[in-house]
């Protein structure tokens, strides 16, 4: 007997959310055993409110704008459900014959989808995750779609403001990157650099406690070499006392809402140095451009929602596919696909790792863009600066 697919969208969204939506969708139709996808209109809420649309009643050719929209084309947030909300679902789930759960989320909607599984063990009903953050931070998994394309944004970023700096340089300018306890993206912006000499210049994340002294000694000897500095910088930049070194403005359940780190080093610079310096927040921007998007990322997005599928319909619920990389001969990038315990990656956060950050921690090692590299697909563009033929 066919049954019927609910897919729910957790947290912020990224600039392939939607292509793991078309995988589910795929792999729904191809297999010809489920007769509706619906989606839960505006997330976890969504369920409870029964705001159900069925995506299958869409043509191919609507469905396929999906891998190039940003966002969620179905919604999302950050509603705190409470025990009776979870205990509400198996019902809800029945009377619309749904057999199949898919949360595609992060950290939080990770814990979301263990406890709805939890809820619907003796009802008979799916429940599987699919991974999504731009920050990287679910544990277990080699990397999470949505970062890849964040981390291509920043990087682009950073090199179009680096030949902007350098062509008139007599400033510093410091970017400020998402990420709110792993810096993944803050160093992805070294991708940026072709030759040496090239932006980022200082690249500050926020595993390791950031030294005010430190940080002006390395801008201003780099400041009296170049002329024109950039900087990048993690939104969750902390002090040597483990706090932010700017407070967060807004807290609200798992969510911080920073105040602006780049601005305040900006200042520093200014105040301390007597340097003109500048601030520049790309904030959701980096998350949500499509111009920007991976191909990489977006495929993979796209064969994760097709194996959470999978993964439902042979039963195996209680899991979270997740990306494992191989390691061959060649050096050719390579991955495979893993249904990882969903209790294994419940809130885990995963860090970067001490081997990725340099000593004095003002920047990224090779082993960590040997490590993104092939994450962000084709390789940025080239740019010409005549002075270098002076």
């Amino acid at each position: 007997m066919n049954g019927n697919v609910l897919v729910v969208h957790g947290g912020g969204p990224t600039a392939v959310i939607n292509s793991s939506l078309y995988g589910v969708i795929k792999e729904a139709r191809e297999s010809k055993k489920v007769d509706k996808v619906y989606a839960a209109l505006g997330g976890s809420e969504g369920i409870l409110k029964e705001n159900f649309l069925d995506l299958m009643a869409f043509p191919e050719e609507r469905l396929r704008l999906l891998l190039e929209t940003p966002a969620t084309a179905i919604g999302s947030s950050r509603y705190a459900l409470e025990k009776e909300d979870y205990e509400a679902m198996p019902a809800i789930f029945e009377k619309y014959h749904i057999r199949y759960v898919l949360l595609n989320g992060g950290n939080g909607t990770m814990d979301t989808c263990g406890k709805i599984h939890e809820a619907c063990k003796n009802s008979g009903v799916t429940v599987v995750g699919i991974p999504k953050t731009i920050d990287n931070d679910i544990a277990i998994t080699d990397h999470t779609p949505g970062f890849g394309s964040a981390a291509r944004y920043i990087a682009a970023t950073t090199a179009e403001v680096g030949m902007d700096v350098k062509s008139l340089p007599i400033h510093v300018c410091v970017i400020e990157a998402m990420g709110r306890n792993a810096g993944w993206v803050t160093a992805a912006s070294a991708l940026a650099r072709k030759k040496p000499g090239d932006a980022p210049h200082l690249i500050y994340l926020p595993e390791r406690p950031f030294k005010e002294e430190e940080f002006l000694a390395d801008v201003k000897k780099l400041y009296e070499e170049k002329g024109g500095v950039v900087v990048v910088a993690s939104e969750g930049l902390k002090g040597e006392d483990g706090k932010p070194v700017v407070p967060p403005i807004y807290k609200t359940g798992r969510a911080t809402y920073y105040g602006d780190v780049s601005a305040y080093l900006a200042n520093l610079v200014i105040q301390k140095l007597d340097i003109k310096a500048r601030s520049e927040k790309p904030g959701i921007c980096g998350r949500s451009s499509i111009a920007w998007q991976s191909p990489v990322d977006r495929e993979e997005a796209v064969l994760s929602g097709r194996e959470a599928l999978k993964a439902a319909m042979e039963g195996q619920g209680g899991v979270m596919i997740g990306f494992i990389r191989e390691d061959r001969l060649d050096g050719e990038y390579c991955i495979h696909m893993e249904r990882i315990p969903i209790e294994k990656v419940m809130l885990h956060e995963r860090v970067i790792p001490e081997n990725f950050i340099n000593e004095r921690g003002n920047d990224v090692t090779n082993e960590f863009i040997k490590w993104c590299r092939p994450l962000i697909g084709p390789e940025l563009r080239d740019f010409i600066d005549f002075h270098e033929n002076i």
